[in-house]
């Protein structure tokens, strides 16, 4: 589903893709040609049907080239987490063994051996461009990674067919329009950044600007830029505060907006209305990595104001339920977990096709493990996320694998990690921790300096309370909802 290729015959000289890191556009027109480039050197490289193709680098134009150009050859593209650690990365690399790696200073900071994205470009301009038959649209053509609930990192692919799913369903959600413009500063290798970000722009012959990273400041001049016209910005909500609590924040330089996205974690319902207040939609969604773009907030302020802190509908081209443990369908109002059927649910996840399947129900529906409720309106409402996880700055975090590199640190007895409230943050995580010796204290400059060679420095715990013991349940196993209270009590 080559989008790129139709809107090069329909509006070539019309902009694709702005890089503001980098000051560099190209149109439709060109971009298509870069684009068949690049799988020219790709195909010069080996790379054919069903190889990865790997990047780590900050946002950059080429995350899309190389996307497409592998998508053109049935080839699977793989942005890497340049946030993860040396050692985390060796693993995922380790697992989807690509063909290819590109990436800039980042690859030599994480010891990951990479050939120079700088030289991409060049190199792509000097191939004689081809064009090869498309292949099917039920081919993987992206692979984003995201840690299990046992803590292991999973590939989720995603066939073009997918992506189109989601670009349609965002389209229809985000009244987006052949005008619209996005700006791009989620990381590329999240499904905001490579998916949301680009492909329903690229649906309609939209245009993207990227920008290589979020700074508050920076950020609000470019919303308020009259030249650059933004319509469309993703973020998450600790994002959507920062930008607020700059000193030169003027809600009225950004009615060009048509809304400021969010998702990743709750929004609370006071700072969606500080944004209603100032004339501006803040629109909350939901989505995963599994299946793009799920729901969405209407663009209308009453609405939204009506239905704070709601995540929004589906379009009608998704299939959603809200199930009790048995699968049975749940009545409006009642809690269970969010299930779906539709195109844009993931075709696999990379060697792990045993996962896949017990990812579905026996009649075909894709288990979230997100449970929600849907109100009398049709509205969705998250309760609570996967059984474990938390969200800190906009990422997930999964306890089990912290407390697998935390059994290492000396002087534990035994530990537990959930995720607590935090004003900056949203959340982060706290161990809970049992010493060897009564009386001892764990030393935070010591932990983190333990962690951070092993772990992202967002999954890394910012607090660390000592127990008695930790709650277990008969057979041993930690229930973490008793943690949890004891959270609250405190």
């Amino acid at each position: 589903m080559d989008y790129v290729r139709l809107h090069a015959s329909l509006r070539a000289d019309s902009p694709a893709v702005t890089d503001l890191a980098f000051n560099r556009q190209w149109t439709y027109g060109e971009l298509d040609h870069l684009i068949a480039g690049c799988t020219a050197l790709l195909q010069e490289k080996g790379v054919s049907e069903g190889d990865r193709v790997a990047c780590l680098s900050k946002n950059r134009a080429e995350f899309i080239m190389l996307h497409l150009a592998s998508a053109r050859l049935g080839a699977i593209f793989v942005p890497l987490n340049w946030r993860l650690s040396a050692a985390e990365l060796e693993v995922i690399i380790a697992d989807c063994s690509p063909s290819l790696i590109y990436g800039d200073d980042l690859a030599t900071e994480l010891k990951v051996e990479a050939q120079d994205i700088e030289q991409l470009l060049p190199q792509c301009e000097k191939r004689n461009p081809v064009w090869p038959p498309q292949p099917s649209v039920d081919l993987p053509s992206l692979m984003l990674y995201t840690s299990g609930t046992t803590g292991k990192p999973k590939g989720v692919l995603l066939s073009e067919r997918n992506l189109t799913e989601t670009a349609i369903n965002f389209c229809l959600l985000g009244e987006v329009e052949p005008g619209s413009r996005f700006l791009c500063e989620s990381p590329m290798f999240h499904i905001i950044g490579m998916v949301t970000s680009v492909r329903p722009p690229l649906f309609l012959g939209a245009q993207i600007i990227i920008s290589d990273r979020f700074l508050p400041e920076r950020t609000l001049e470019r919303l308020a830029d009259k030249d650059l016209q933004i319509s469309h910005y993703f973020c998450v909500q600790q994002m959507a505060l920062a930008m607020r609590a700059v000193d030169v924040f003027d809600a009225s330089s950004l009615c060009g907006l048509k809304a400021i996205f969010t998702g990743g974690a709750p929004h609370p319902e006071a700072q969606i209305r500080e944004w209603l207040d100032d004339g501006i939609p803040i629109v909350d969604g939901f989505g995963m990595s599994e299946a793009g773009t799920i729901f969405g907030m209407p663009l209308n302020r009453n609405l939204i104001d009506q239905k704070a802190g709601s995540v929004g509908i589906p379009t009608p081209r998704l299939q959603s339920r809200i199930a009790d443990e048995s699968g049975r369908a749940l009545p409006d109002n009642e809690a269970g977990e969010l299930q779906l059927k539709g195109d844009n649910v993931t075709v696999g996840y990379w060697n792990r096709d045993s996962v896949y399947a017990d990812s579905f129900t026996l009649d075909g529906w894709f288990k979230t493990g997100d449970i929600l409720r849907r109100d009398e309106d049709g509205y969705f409402w998250v309760v609570d996320r996967k059984k474990d996880m938390f969200i800190s700055g906009g990422e997930n975090v999964y306890p089990v694998e912290v407390e697998a590199q935390l059994v290492k640190f000396p002087g534990l007895k035994d530990l537990a990690v959930i995720g607590v409230p935090d004003e900056k943050w949203g959340e982060v995580g706290c161990l809970y921790y049992v010493p060897k010796e009564a009386g001892w204290e764990i030393d935070m400059a010591e932990l983190d300096s333990f962690l951070t060679s092993r772990l992202a420095r967002y999954k890394i715990p910012k607090k660390a309370v000592a127990v008695e013991s930790l709650p277990r349940n008969g057979v041993g196993k930690l229930m973490r909802h008793e943690l949890r209270k004891l959270t609250v009590s405190e």
